[in-house]
């Protein structure tokens, strides 16, 4: 079962909890807290996968935390904030590469 890695942005508790991809532009989650926005970050991950599957395009293949470490684009969210790995649900699985 592939996981990939999410940005977790808690800036308060006035604010929504948000998450996103950075293999997956686009992707992204939300609660009211932590918890919340987590058990939605699956439920995103796996809407994700089916609007891919049916655009004919397979998920990226996740990348490692070390991996996202070497991107630039990617390193100082990293520092800044927590990650989870999220599991891609049983059901989309074939439509990761």
């Amino acid at each position: 079962m592939p996981h990939y890695v999410a940005i977790v942005e808690d800036t308060g508790p006035e604010k929504a909890v948000g998450i996103w991809f950075p293999d997956l532009p686009g992707c992204f989650s939300a609660g009211d807290d932590i918890d919340e926005a987590l058990r939605n970050a699956q439920d995103a991950l796996a809407l994700y996968a089916d609007s891919r599957a049916k655009e004919g395009r397979a998920l990226p293949a996740p990348r490692t935390v070390s991996a996202l470490k070497n991107d630039p684009g990617v390193v100082a969210d990293l520092r800044e904030h927590t990650i989870a790995l999220i599991a891609l649900p049983a059901a989309t699985e074939h439509a990761a590469e």
